[in-house]
């Protein structure tokens, strides 16, 4: 969702379809994100011994357990865009209850430039947002006291996805605009430092419609020593192996969609040997199989995303912590399309779609226990709370909707 000298990109073009509100960046460079504040250079932080013990995905046919979360209200990050007519202040604060699902609006952190995307360190500590406009750059702030940390140059365009490696040492950026990818340090305080890498997709040619590379998603696979980069524009989802001792990228792998798929967002399965992916320019979605030694990405062929005959662009995947089912959240279509998962993750069995009452869900989460799924709906300004059934996975709608301004990312804590 980025833009660069004044033209808008597909990304960008998409949001825009409904009109005004749509969360498009402003023609005029945001300020408030400047790296000035940004924090002294030191060394990341150590890998807790417990990330470093394992690099093996769950085993065969053992469900991966959610978190529990203590009951009563608990913590919930709204990312928005600052730039636009209707936006936020910043990333929204506010509380839900476990067993309810309601939510309650406590207020907002500022001083942020479109925190469209959010994300935590593993220690739940900081918190990081990037931010999407034509320099972009990416912002740590320490939970506690609510604290900007700083901010640091992705070296790209249109930051819009962050994730933070497991070990809790790399953060992993995306620049939409751009088409590359970053790694930015984490030290002890969970401050970042300058990049240590930043990549360019110059390879395949875009793809049909495409004007150049656009990377929608940076992660780690399941392994924890290969990251992953879906790039939208070049139909391609790289994979790299990761040196956890500079944050050096050295790419080993290509997996190539169909022409124009457009491929969005990746989901593991808590398997680790399979994977799904959201293809957003042709309404698609694919089971991947992944081989966690190569760290090499195989797609399948594409399925359906079960929605209507009308416009519609898939935005991202969720998979349950025990591998049962997963959910895709569906802009145009506006809905959510449940699927039963099989065969140790092989195997995607489309069960419904249910309206997520709410216009254009451009992100989905689960609370940790996994017993609530958020969706950010980016043109009605709300965010959508659902009750997951654990035994069929049916979605029940928690009330009604809660109005956060230009809502595009749901962290609930």
């Amino acid at each position: 969702m980025g833009r660069t000298n004044g033209c808008w990109s597909r990304r960008r073009f998409v949001g825009a379809l409904a009109g005004a509100a749509s969360g498009l960046t402003a023609c005029a460079s945001p300020s408030g994100s400047s790296a000035e504040s940004a924090p002294r250079e030191s060394a990341p932080r150590e890998t807790p011994a417990s990330s470093r013990a394992s690099r093996s995905p769950v085993p065969k046919g053992t469900p991966s357990p959610a978190t529990s979360a203590p009951p009563g209200p608990r913590p919930l990050y709204l990312g928005t865009y600052t730039t636009v007519e209707g936006g936020g202040p910043g990333v929204g604060v506010a509380r839900y209850d476990t067993d309810s699902g309601r939510i309650t609006g406590t207020g907002a952190i500022t001083g942020l430039t479109n925190p469209s995307y959010l994300a935590l360190h593993p220690d739940g500590r900081t918190l990081y947002a990037v931010a999407e406009h034509d320099a972009g750059a990416v912002t740590a702030v320490r939970l506690a006291d609510r604290k900007v940390l700083g901010s640091r140059s992705t070296g790209g365009a249109g930051p819009c996805h962050l994730s933070v490696h497991p070990g809790g040492r790399w953060l992993l950026s995306a620049n939409y605009t751009s088409g590359s990818v970053a790694v930015h340090p984490i030290d002890s305080s969970g401050a970042l430092g300058e990049r240590r890498e930043t990549v360019t997709h110059s390879r395949p040619a875009p793809g049909p419609g495409q004007d150049g590379p656009h990377a929608h998603q940076f992660l780690t696979a399941p392994d924890g020593g290969h990251v992953l980069a879906v790039d939208l524009g070049t139909d391609t989802v790289y994979s790299y192996r990761l040196n956890e001792r500079t944050g050096a990228l050295t790419e080993v792998a290509q997996a190539h969609t169909r022409p124009g798929a457009g491929p969005r967002h990746l989901t593991f399965h808590p398997g680790g040997r399979y994977a799904y992916l959201a293809n957003e320019s042709d309404n698609t979605v694919a089971v991947c199989g992944y081989d966690i030694r190569s760290g090499r990405l195989s797609i399948g062929a594409a399925q359906s995303t079960g929605t209507g005959p009308g416009t519609s662009y898939p935005a991202q995947f969720l998979v349950t912590a025990n591998g049962a089912f997963a959910y895709l959240a569906n802009r145009g279509d506006n809905s959510l399309t449940r699927y039963a998962v099989e065969a140790d993750g092989a195997r995607l069995r489309l069960l419904d779609t249910v309206p997520v009452h709410g216009d254009f869900p451009r992100h989905i989460a689960f609370s940790p226990d996994g017993s609530l799924l958020f969706a950010a709906n980016q043109r009605s300004s709300t965010v959508s709370v659902f009750h997951v059934n654990a035994a069929d996975g049916e979605l029940r709608l928690a009330g009604e909707p809660f109005a956060s301004p230009v809502a595009v990312c749901a962290l609930p804590l």
